[in-house]
């Protein structure tokens, strides 16, 4: 099924480099088997296209989108009309870990939205139905994105904290920028409102908004992660969550996990030194990274959305035109900002 009254092809944002975005004309794709094309609504900025932003691409980015359907190649099962988002993963689904629902870790996949496909800045987005994941449609569709980076990659990370720590008592997240947000408000809806969680970071912009989610802020410009711990009346952590990326903020979490603590390395970057006698094997501690999350969690997500969409709207803090792209992206890394989402 396609739709005629689309258009032969579109102005969208080009990511120039130097941290430049212009705007090139690209042909409307036609979806092929297998294929949705998607008028995008909403797509949500993340640090993770900084190179994309500082050193330019000739893909379209965007990996944080939701839209509408508006055409559907042979064998999909997607009406026209259908409200949804999509998946950052082209994966196979045939491998040995997507048949387990293991998405996330897919041994043959075809590729990723927004960095080697075109994305969600674009006006119509090409995807794979299998990414596709439909939300009803009293769901807005900027709150829809909320769903991915900022719901699906956290819940993830806490669900594999659980596999080694099934009765965390306390967290420690490094970064309040939106995914260290995000973490804050899946925390408290995972662990109830009265779940300690300190959240440290050297935006005190960030850091306001983090302590309005009913986070603990400690910011480190004028203390250590250890210092403004026992500020706050906590001396070690069951739970600590990097998605800072930095090998700085790595260190101090593992210096205040407890015994039988979980650091899980979600954001992208630096290393980590470890003493294994002591760090590791005494205390029973466990390192492990935590990449996106799997497609099969959306289901879950979209109920915890929908009941506590108060609670997660607040990391939405600046909403723009797709005309005003640059403008969202120079405010967006300069850390004064929760999410920020190009609205269509």
């Amino acid at each position: 099924m396609s739709s005629h009254s689309l258009p032969a092809s579109v102005k969208v944002p080009h990511f120039l480099g130097q941290g430049r975005i212009g705007v090139i004309e690209k042909a409307v794709p036609e979806p092929g088997p297998g294929q949705l094309l998607l008028q995008v609504k909403a797509n949500a900025l993340c640090g993770s296209e900084r190179g994309q932003f500082y050193n330019g691409t000739e893909v379209t980015p965007g990996h944080e989108a939701s839209g509408i359907v508006v055409a559907a190649g042979p064998n999909t099962h997607t009406p026209v009309g259908t409200p949804g988002v999509v998946f950052l993963m082209d994966y196979c689904g045939e491998c040995r870990n997507c048949r387990l629902g293991l998405t996330n870790v897919c041994l043959d996949k075809r590729g990723d939205m927004g960095f080697n496909r075109d994305g969600g800045y674009g006006v119509y987005e090409l995807v794979s139905e299998s990414v596709f994941f439909p939300v009803d449609a009293d769901i807005p569709m900027t709150e829809a994105t909320l769903l991915l980076d900022i719901m699906g990659t956290n819940s993830h990370a806490i669900r594999r904290a659980r596999l080694v720590h099934p009765d965390p008592q306390s967290m420690v997240v490094a970064g309040a920028g939106p995914i260290g947000l995000g973490m804050l408000a899946m925390a408290k809806i995972r662990f109830g409102q009265d779940f300690p969680v300190v959240v440290v970071d050297l935006s005190p912009y960030r850091l306001q908004l983090a302590e309005t989610l009913g986070g603990l802020p400690v910011d480190l410009n004028h203390r250590s992660l250890a210092q403004g711990m026992q500020d706050h009346g906590l001396q070690e952590a069951d739970l600590a969550m990097d998605t800072s990326g930095k090998g700085a903020a790595r260190q101090a979490c593992m210096a205040v996990l407890a015994k039988r603590g979980v650091l899980v390395c979600i954001g992208h970057g630096e290393g980590l030194s470890l003493t294994v006698s002591p760090d590791l094997i005494a205390g029973e501690r466990a390192v492990m990274g935590s990449e996106y999350f799997c497609y099969d969690e959306l289901a879950e997500n979209l109920e915890l959305l929908r009941s506590h969409l108060p609670a997660l709207q607040p990391i939405i803090t600046h909403r723009f035109g797709v005309e005003d792209i640059q403008a969202a992206f120079e405010l967006f890394f300069e850390g004064q900002t929760g999410k920020v989402i190009i609205e269509q």
